[in-house]
């Protein structure tokens, strides 16, 4: 049995991930500060004889006490950062030294242990990308001072970091960037484009497109990229970077169409100026995940009605505990927070 480290182990795609290992018949250790996490998460893996939390912040030393659960580690999946358009304020701070110190406290666990190193990093070190599709060569086209830099840049700087302890310390590390995934253990509050949308049209609230939704992204679901996550850390190369997400583009007037259907739902669709900092088009390469032998399962329309199910049973149970509380179930994309937010 194989001893695992899961760092952002209680956030959307850490508690898949965790699920999946577990499965797998590994000991899985995960760690989370819960700044963004959220334990009910793990809600189901918490009676499992071979999970354990730990309430961490890994830019803070590791316990003493705790030593000992570092032993004999297998690997270590590096998943911890704050991370949303709306935190780009509040937790920007956060996302830049989890990036930095806290990446190096876990690499420093990784050279001690001898333990397989996987980070994940995101499409966003591409910037607003300028070369289709984005291969992992391609350096860019970021704004080192802007909106989006605290998460962009914390994550070059990360990749930047682990490379030098590949080829100083030699260890067996590799980058995973990961682009837009969807699926079940998205926060209930989550207001990247495809919660949202989910939400709106079960609520048949108006479905709150910015421009005039010619954006295109890619979606992956979790279930496809948890199982590229387990791949690249087996077989993908030292010191390499993998794309893993889907290679097929669909604009965001085209999902807002989708789920509309899928949903049988009567929601208006009403137009909100887009930021500036919105990016036009993410599409990966998926070249070098698919040499080994990992290529996206779960089509878009699939995988949208597994997630509508999961997001319907956690918006009943919000709205129950709302009626103890005397709150509402808000609509989130028209708090005025996220009006600088993007459809990504």
């Amino acid at each position: 049995m194989s001893k695992v480290l899961v760092t952002g182990g209680a956030g959307f795609i850490g508690s898949n991930l965790c699920r999946k290992l577990l499965e797998a018949g590994h000991k899985v250790i995960a760690v989370d500060n819960l700044i963004t996490g959220d334990r009910r998460n793990l809600k189901e893996l918490n009676s499992h004889p071979n999970f354990r939390f730990i309430k961490h912040d890994i830019t803070e030393p590791w316990p003493q006490t705790l030593n000992s659960q570092l032993s004999s580690l297998h690997s270590i999946y590096h998943l911890a950062c704050p991370t949303g358009v709306p935190n780009l304020g509040p937790l920007s701070e956060e996302m830049i030294t989890t990036c930095s110190v806290g990446t190096r406290n876990i690499l420093e666990i990784a050279r001690e242990s001898g333990a397989k190193f996987l980070f994940t990093s995101s499409s966003e070190v591409y910037g607003d990308p300028l070369t289709f599709p984005q291969e992992e060569s391609y350096r860019g086209n970021v704004d080192t001072t802007g909106l989006r830099s605290p998460y962009e840049e914390g994550k070059r700087f990360a990749e930047s970091l682990i490379l030098m302890f590949v080829r100083k310390y030699n260890v067996d590390a590799k980058i995973v960037r990961v682009f837009n995934t969807y699926g079940p253990s998205m926060s209930p509050k989550d207001i990247r484009v495809i919660p949202n949308f989910l939400r709106q049209a079960s609520s048949n609230l108006p479905i709150t497109l910015h421009g005039k939704g010619n954006q295109k992204r890619t979606f992956c679901h979790v279930d496809d990229l948890v199982r590229g996550l387990v791949l690249v850390i087996e077989k993908g190369e030292k010191g390499q970077v993998y794309n893993l997400g889907h290679d097929l583009e669909i604009s965001i007037i085209d999902l807002a169409g989708l789920i509309l259907k899928i949903t049988g739902s009567k929601s208006p669709i009403q137009p909100f100026p887009r930021p500036g900092h919105d990016h036009e088009r993410r599409l990966p390469s998926l070249v070098k995940t698919k040499q080994l032998g990992w290529y996206p399962k779960i089509n878009l329309e699939e995988g949208l009605k597994t997630t509508i199910n999961v997001l319907d049973t956690e918006r009943l149970t919000y709205l129950e505990r709302s009626k103890e509380s005397g709150a509402r179930w808000p609509n989130w994309a028209r708090l005025p927070f996220l009006q600088n937010s993007t459809q990504s």
